[in-house]
């Protein structure tokens, strides 16, 4: 009879299993897993009670409210009834002392009994309504008539409001039956009844769907970011109208609610299962393996560990750029060589891409090279993000990147990734503790239509960059055929510009400012044209660019500068005498610290009085570097010279520099202009931009005016001058002087007495 096996050899051939570290670390998943959903699905449930507490509690809050205003809408309908004599005037003030008490309507209307609408306050912003038939509407109309024979009041639900926006109103009879004298209205704008009804912590945490009748008809607090997993719909008791709520909670207010016990459990459990199968898995090791052996193999381990990091650290040196962390010029160029002969062997595309950040050399320059170090490591970590085994991200020097797509199935698969860059530069950059705003310019080569090299590939991807460039930059462009040979009369352009201005080759342009309070013309605004002795007579935009990329700018800036007083000195002793000449200045030249110094000996040197000039800039310009640019302007408006601001309105338009700056004049960009007779936004904008700017001091000038339809509407707003080809295309000084003195520039824009 054989001896039975002791105990201690079964207890230990069991730790000894391979598989016993597992069957432990399971059975704390299969605990944790179960624990962690039964606490999860309590707080489900936890979270879904207190959102219907909130519902019911803005639900209370809404009918509450509604209560309070109807009941003071039927207290001012029965003063009305008693004192039907009221006039106006004294019903003018009772309205305004509920508008001042309430603070929440838009509008209190008195509507006599076939609906039309007499009386309101305040009347700015509402006169339009004035006559108005508020039975719209069969459905309207049977309201009404409901409440004028029971005496109760009636509620419109959401509708757009005569005054524009959505809204709704309230209305109480005065009297019933036939002793009706209409109705007394409380209209209310949506917007200005969500601000009163919504406190902040609602405002934070919560987005709102009001529904009549099961209709979405007006959305509150739409922030964008509510969870769509938990909504919860809440009646709401209101007279006439059968509305209905949909209440939607933000992702953070839903992760608040939640415990953090079902994650602790699920970790700690999980923690404990690995803890206790890697205890039990060291003790395998320890009773298999002897301890000097151990510390032997610990020991070349840990040796062959170094030298593994110490290839990986050279190779990552050579390989990558050390301000940036992104892969280098050189292994990018490898890489992407390495890339086309696989593409070449399995039938692929490829796609590079160049990307350029948009006026990084003038923030690079203005704030400092360390700004500049800072600004390209922060775009490096976001466009590291889109780095994957299928994508390369490099830093080519300077403000240039480089990216790599393998594996090209379409053209869609280049404009997703086009797209995925352009979100890199969505948000601002936090740079020496302030955000800045900053694009990119693209420019995209595919293998194998746009090259068969790498280095043929990188060509045209910079051929197509600087194309994009042109096109207003923030933008990309793919390489086509032909790009090469217009990149080589660019750079023959290029060649001629260094000698235009030793040539003398530059001509001023005079575009006249119409005067619309005297009709006469008392300004013009000098634009550079280059006469180029081979390709003929050039506008700005063929050489301004190249100007601003070479550094030549500050130099053809300098020389407009000396031209115009050049101009104003011709015709000092004429009948010209009294015209003033704007000129446009860059961003460049405004960082230029001898500035003012030219304007102010180019003056002195033709003997021209300082408010003979003017001087614009953009809009965008003035609020870049503004500390530096206030003591450059403030300097060039004590010297005497007007000051404009050119494009209003296109750009940031932070209106917080208008007070600081001493701004003489606003040019309102021609955007606005073009529709102005046709677009109602348009012709809000329009006067809204003259009434802030009388109200500041300054003249405003209207750009492009082309019809006279636009002038009248200038005219009738007070708008000081205009300027377009209505009154004259930019022309030579002659032709000015000869149109002034026959009087073919002056237009006599007619007024509209109605406007």
């Amino acid at each position: 009879m054989e001896k039975p096996e002791p105990a201690t050899n079964i207890v230990v051939r069991g730790l000894l299993h391979p598989g016993f570290p597992v069957a432990i670390f399971l059975v704390f998943l299969g605990l944790a897993a179960g624990l962690y959903y039964g606490l999860a699905q309590q707080g489900t449930r936890q979270i879904e009670a207190n959102l219907a507490n909130e519902a019911r509690a803005m639900a209370n809050s809404l009918e509450r409210e509604f209560i309070i205003h109807a009941e003071a809408i039927q207290r001012m309908a029965q003063r009305l009834e008693a004192s039907p004599g009221t006039t106006e005037a004294v019903w003018r003030k009772d309205a305004r002392h509920y508008l001042e008490d309430f603070g929440v309507y838009q509008a209190v209307e008195w509507i006599d009994r076939d609906f039309i609408i007499r009386w309101l306050e305040p009347y700015s912003g509402n006169a339009e309504v004035i006559g108005f038939n508020v039975a719209f509407s069969d459905q309207r109309r049977a309201a009404l008539e409901t409440a004028r024979e029971s005496g109760q009041f009636d509620i419109s639900g959401i509708i757009d409001l005569r005054q524009g926006g959505k809204g709704l109103v309230i209305y109480a009879p005065v009297g019933t039956g036939a002793d009706n004298n209409g109705f007394i209205a409380g209209v209310f704008r949506m917007e200005v009844l969500a601000r009163q009804l919504l406190t902040s912590r609602v405002k934070e945490s919560f987005s709102i769907e009001i529904l009549n009748n099961g209709e979405v008809r007006y959305e509150l607090n739409d922030s964008g970011t509510a969870n769509t997993t938990f909504s919860h719909t809440e009646p709401v008791q209101l007279p006439t109208l059968n509305w209905s709520f949909v209440l939607h909670p933000t992702t953070e207010w839903v992760q608040n609610q939640r415990s953090a016990w079902p994650q602790l459990t699920l970790a700690s459990l999980v923690l404990m299962g690995l803890l206790t199968s890697l205890t039990t898995l060291l003790v395998q090791l320890i009773l298999k393996r002897n301890q000097a052996l151990l510390k032997t193999r610990r020991q070349l381990d840990r040796e062959i560990d170094q030298r593994k990091t110490i290839q990986q650290d050279l190779a990552r040196l050579e390989s990558t750029d050390t301000l940036t962390g992104l892969a280098n010029r050189r292994f990018f160029m490898e890489d992407l060589a390495h890339t086309l002969n696989i593409a070449d062997r399995q039938s692929r595309q490829v796609a590079l891409v160049m990307l350029d950040l948009d006026r990084f050399q003038m923030l690079n320059d203005s704030l400092g090279h360390q700004f500049g170090d800072e600004l390209l490591i922060k775009v490096s970590e976001r466009l590291n993000s889109l780095s994957n085994e299928r994508i390369l991200v490099a830093y080519s020097g300077g403000d240039e990147f480089m990216l790599c797509q393998q594996q090209v199935e379409d053209i869609d698969d280049i404009i997703h990734l086009l797209g995925q860059v352009k979100q890199c530069f969505a948000e601002p950059f936090e740079v020496q503790g302030e955000a800045h705003g900053v694009t990119a310019t693209m420019g995209v080569a595919v293998y194998p239509q746009s090259g068969l090299d790498a280095d043929t590939l990188l060509r045209n991807a910079d051929v197509a960059l600087y194309r994009a460039k042109e096109q207003g930059r923030n933008t990309y462009q793919f390489y086509t055929e032909g790009m090469q040979d217009r990149e080589v009369m660019r750079l023959e352009l290029d060649k001629d510009l260094s000698q235009a201005l030793a040539h003398n080759e530059f001509v001023l342009h005079f575009q006249p400012q119409l005067d619309l309070d005297s009709s006469e013309i008392n300004s013009v605004e000098a634009l550079i044209r280059w006469q180029h002795p081979r390709r003929g007579l050039l506008p700005p935009v063929d050489f301004i660019p190249l100007a601003e990329e070479s550094g030549r700018i500050t130099d053809i800036g300098r020389w407009v500068v000396m031209a115009a007083c050049r101009q104003l000195a011709k015709w000092q002793g004429t009948a010209f005498e009294h015209l003033r000449i704007a000129v446009n200045l860059s961003g460049r030249e405004l960082d230029d610290d001898e500035l003012v110094d030219h304007i102010r000996e180019a003056l002195e040197a033709e003997n021209v009085p300082a408010d003979r000039l003017e001087v614009e800039l953009t809009e965008e310009i003035f609020i870049q570097n503004i500390e530096r640019n206030l003591t450059q302007l403030s300097r060039l408006h004590q010297l005497g010279v007007h000051l404009a601001i050119d494009d209003f309105g296109v750009g940031y338009s932070s209106l917080g520099y208008l007070r600081d700056f001493p701004v003489d004049l606003l040019k309102i960009d021609r955007s606005f202009i073009t529709e102005v007779t046709e677009r109602h936004d348009d012709a809000v904008i329009t006067r809204a931009v003259i009434n802030l700017a009388h109200n500041l001091g300054i003249q405003v000038v209207a750009e492009g005016v082309e019809t006279e339809e636009q002038l009248a509407f200038l005219k009738n707003h007070r708008c000081n001058l205009a300027q377009g080809y209505l009154i004259s295309r930019p022309i030579p000084a002659a032709e000015l002087e000869r149109a002034m003195a026959e009087g073919l520039l002056v237009t006599r824009p007619t007024v509209d007495s109605e406007l």
